[in-house]
């Protein structure tokens, strides 16, 4: 049996980044918009989200219209007084890691130093072989198919061998359309075409695993 590569998303993916961390994300988002476009609090708010929504993050719209210099806001954007307050993680993150076989990567639309923040506080650092966030991916964020292909010449792998773990359906469609196999980790109803498993948490991962060697077109739930 092929040993898979598992390519994980990290926020709302690996820790529950909706409880405390994206609000704090967004206000500054917000806040950075009123101080570099001249815009009210409600204007630079719509704005964030309008960007956000067309292009899978506020950022890209930024670059494209505005000609923000990327790195200046993320850094802006990503401070924390405190950011052990801010992270929400399932328990046995790190024990359902180490029960995977195979190489990990993370894949995120987060800049690098964020990312490398949360998974050293949460202690799983040590389980990832490759990071690629967006100055990785050359400001391409997913689900541009761009970002996908990325990963993947870097890693040299074929997309077959690889599973990729998201939060977002719509983060999980290109995925599909190259052949990875997808897992989508939500406890919401209905299940898209793209998506071959469903699973309430990350910790539900070994019941995946399980079930590699014995794949075939039709989804496999898994919900608490």
């Amino acid at each position: 049996m092929t040993t898979p590569i598992w390519i994980f998303d990290l926020d709302n993916t690996l820790h529950h980044a909706s409880a405390a961390i994206f609000p704090h994300l967004n206000r500054q988002m917000t806040a950075y918009l009123m101080r570099h476009l001249a815009l009210d609090e409600t204007e630079a708010n719509a704005l964030r989200v309008r960007y956000w929504r067309a292009y899978g993050a506020t950022l890209v719209g930024l670059i494209r219209h505005h000609r923000i210099n990327p790195r200046h806001f993320l850094r802006e954007t990503h401070r924390f007084d405190n950011l052990a307050a801010h992270i929400h993680a399932p328990k046995r993150l790190a024990a359902t890691l180490a029960k995977l076989p195979g190489a990990k990567v993370l894949f995120t639309n987060g800049p690098r130093e964020y990312a490398r923040a949360i998974v050293e506080h949460l202690g799983i650092h040590r389980h990832f072989v490759r990071l690629f966030a967006i100055e990785d991916l050359d400001y391409n964020p997913k689900p541009r198919r761009r970002a996908y292909a990325t990963v993947l010449h870097a890693m040299k792998v074929a997309p077959s061998r690889c599973i990729l773990i998201e939060d977002s359906a719509e983060n999980l469609a290109p995925a599909k359309q190259l052949g990875m196999t997808t897992v989508w980790v939500t406890r919401a109803r209905g299940l898209p075409p793209y998506v071959d498993w469903k699973i309430a948490t990350v910790t539900d991962l070994p019941k995946v695993l399980g079930r590699w060697g014995a794949r075939s077109s039709h989804p496999r739930l898994f919900l608490r």
